[in-house]
């Protein structure tokens, strides 16, 4: 059953008294809540990215790695080596995912409400001179075990529809929009613009001497329509233009309709209506691994749907929506490959690593309602338990790299004389890709073909992608974007899916 908003306002002021009121937390107090849960009084203030303040971060690399030894990643708690497939998917991956839960990202609840997709519009449009399906989707969140709070995944699916399908399709974090809403015929403007016309005149009668002096405008106009004549799409194309002209469908998903991204609101979207209205505790889950849950929903949808091809269905992002990706990849099995853009500390770069962007950032409000709440130990100073530090973390990201294999991993970043910032420690997250390495060569693919030293494999150089294996790594000439890399992305991933676009005259 639909409701309207006031109906819902109503329906929610008649069950108030049924459920726990719903909290209302700013940041800061949400934070102090769950510094409280923990016993920490202080907490290290993170370093500035602005390189003349007193409290600047950390750029000298012989100072960037206090605690060298990473954890062992082919090595079990009890000290056992791992030596086969069989004991890694048996012992060891089962072992990194409960440190990363615990200590990381947060668990998943045992209990999570079903989605249920509605297909809200579908739209024939072109993109360019590509015929496309777009299809609007909302993924309602059953929310009657508390009516409060709503929950409804904005996402949208677009499909070319002059290849032979099923197709591919990249599914990435962003603000789903139509790419090029189909147009009414001259026909239906006609009619549109002379029933908005009686419309204006009936609500100010001084819009008709407006239009009698006007007899021939036209208010409405049509949007330019395909260019039939334009050049094939490029390397300087739009990433959703590139990925269409190679077969290739994309879906763009809205993180903040999933979760919002700040502290204030984890008492809402998916972790607060599962925890009803509720603060959370220290091992709940936090923004990134509620964003990965609602991707893996939307590729729950994608399995439905006949256009997809839903074993080659992959996730990207940038930024924060690029540690998601890499979230999601890692824990979300069925995704068969990830684009991971400038994603930093949370993401790719060792969070033992004290260069630039450092944990304390993350534990600070800045972006502590990305990680479970026991994350924030790893940067108190002052606690039931002491100081602890990024050395204290029982696992790192190039386990998180690791629970990717042997699914096809592609890490990208810029340059930082274009934008991709020194902050997001391009060296701390080459470190963590070439340490990941050796659970890829475990699983029977390929890592980026070099050894798996991270102490000593030097960052390549830029513009030189290592990109032979199903652990990839590419850092482009551009900014704090993975634009450039989706020329080499695409056809990476297609040989590795085997993928070979076949073009249809019509569909």
């Amino acid at each position: 059953m639909q409701f309207s908003y006031s109906a819902k306002s109503q329906k929610a002021n008649l069950d108030a008294n049924l459920y726990p009121p719903l909290v209302t937390f700013t940041a800061q107090e949400d934070q102090a809540n769950m510094m409280g849960q923990l016993g920490i009084q202080q907490l290290r203030p993170g370093p500035s990215g602005n390189e003349s303040a007193p409290n600047h971060a950390n750029y000298d690399e012989s100072l960037a790695n206090p605690c060298p030894q990473l954890p062992q990643v082919l090595l079990t708690n009890s000290g056992k080596k791992v030596t086969s497939p069989e004991l890694w998917w048996k012992e060891r991956r089962p072992e990194i995912v409960e440190d990363m839960e615990r200590e990381v990202y947060g668990r998943l609840p045992k209990i999570i409400p079903k989605v249920n997709w509605e297909v809200k519009i579908t739209d024939r449009e072109f993109v360019g001179r590509i015929p496309v399906i777009a299809k609007q989707l909302i993924g309602h969140v059953d929310n009657s075990q508390y009516p409060s709070i709503y929950v409804d995944i904005d996402m949208m699916l677009v499909i070319p529809t002059n290849v032979k399908g099923p197709v591919p399709v990249l599914m990435m974090f962003g603000r789903p929009s139509f790419p090029s809403p189909s147009q009414p015929n001259k026909e239906d403007m006609e009619k549109l613009n002379s029933a908005f016309k009686e419309m204006m005149i009936k609500d100010n009668q001084e819009m008709k001497e407006i239009f009698d002096r006007y007899p021939a405008y036209m208010p409405i106009t049509r949007l330019p329509g395909p260019n039939f004549f334009a050049p094939p799409p490029s390397g300087d194309s739009p990433p959703t233009e590139q990925l269409l002209a190679a077969g290739w469908g994309y879906a763009t998903i809205d993180p903040s309709s999933i979760q919002a991204d700040n502290g204030a609101g984890l008492t809402r979207g998916i972790i607060g209506l599962v925890n009803k209205g509720q603060p959370r505790t220290p091992e709940d889950w936090g923004a990134l691994r509620a964003w990965a849950w609602g991707a893996a929903r939307g590729l729950d949808y994608m399995e439905t749907d006949t256009l997809v091809d839903a074993k080659k269905v992959g996730i990207e992002g940038v930024s924060r929506y690029g540690k998601a990706a890499l979230v999601t990849l890692a824990f979300e099995q069925r995704f068969a490959v990830g684009l991971i853009g400038s994603s930093g500390k949370g993401g790719v770069t060792l969070n033992r690593r004290v260069f630039g962007e450092a944990v304390e950032n993350l534990t600070g409000s800045g972006g502590y309602h990305w990680m479970a709440g026991n994350y924030l130990k790893y940067g108190a100073s002052e606690s039931v338990f002491g100081s602890k530090t990024g050395c204290d973390l029982p696992v790192d990201s190039h386990e998180l790299i690791a629970l990717c294999a042997p699914r096809l991993t592609f890490i990208s970043y810029g340059i930082p004389e274009k934008g991709d910032a020194k902050w997001l420690d391009q060296k701390g997250s080459y470190m963590a890709t070439v340490a990941a390495g050796s659970v890829f060569t475990l699983l029977g693919v390929h890592d980026l073909g070099v050894s798996n030293n991270y102490l000593t494999e030097e960052l390549p150089p830029v513009l030189s992608g290592l990109l032979d294996g199903e652990l990839a790594w590419r850092q482009h000439d551009g900014g704090h974007t993975d634009a450039p890399n989706f020329q080499y992305f695409i056809p990476w991933a297609s040989t590795f899916l085997k993928y070979e676009k076949e073009s249809l005259q019509f569909r």
